[in-house]
């Protein structure tokens, strides 16, 4: 399991998964392959010049490929995540850094494009939320439609589950009709299950609540 999953809740799952877009690394890339190249045709004409030590130039090398390693692996495990429950920013590549946001909190999702990004399919998202963090920025992301669209319906199927579990409620208590309801309720049930929002396991748990009170 990875550090992500480890993060997921009781019945929580992943719906998508993006990161920046490449051409966030792509400076470092062609920076640090200038660089390296540049270290291998120094040390090749220094051999011609002053023998064959000058080879130990080519240590050089660890510089520019490390800073290059460094920053593709930052980038590779800085993610942004959207769950049937909440938004994850996940960042680090052994100490881990996450911001959550939870879909219930989440008032408005702004996305900005410029004609590049949409050519090239990324795009700034900026996530307007109720709690402490505000305003919650993500920054040339890559498949900004998909990221905001997943969102937002999975913000709407939270919100779905809260009203079925509160007339649920109703009937479980007996403050409701029963008979009448149920199986419209299981119906409703059904489609949340269909629709990804709830697990086949909270499925059958909750329609076998309803059943017994048939």
């Amino acid at each position: 399991m990875g550090y992500l999953e480890s993060l997921m809740g009781r019945h929580e799952g992943i719906v998508f998964k993006t990161r920046q877009h490449w051409l966030v690394v792509l400076p470092t890339i062609l920076i640090n392959s200038l660089l390296s190249l540049l270290i291998i045709v120094g040390s090749v004409l220094l051999v011609s010049l002053v023998g064959p030590w000058a080879l130990v130039a080519l240590l050089l090398l660890v510089f520019p490929l490390g800073k290059l390693t460094l920053d593709l692996l930052n980038w590779w495990n800085e993610v942004y995540v959207v769950t049937n429950r909440r938004v994850i920013q996940l960042e680090g590549i052994v100490n881990k850094h996450s911001i959550d946001s939870s879909l219930e909190k989440v008032n408005d999702v702004v996305l900005e494009q410029s004609a590049l990004g949409r050519l090239l399919d990324y795009g700034n998202v900026q996530i307007l939320t109720a709690s402490e963090i505000g305003v919650n920025l993500f920054e040339r992301v890559a498949r900004p439609v998909r990221f905001k669209t997943e969102m937002l319906n999975q913000k709407e199927g939270v919100s779905r589950l809260e009203s079925f579990r509160c007339k649920a409620e109703e009937v479980l208590s007996g403050e409701g009709p029963v008979a009448a309801d149920i199986p419209r309720l299981i119906s409703e049930l059904d489609d949340l299950r269909k629709k990804g929002i709830i697990t086949e396991e909270e499925f059958q748990r909750e329609k076998g609540e309803l059943l017994e009170k048939l």
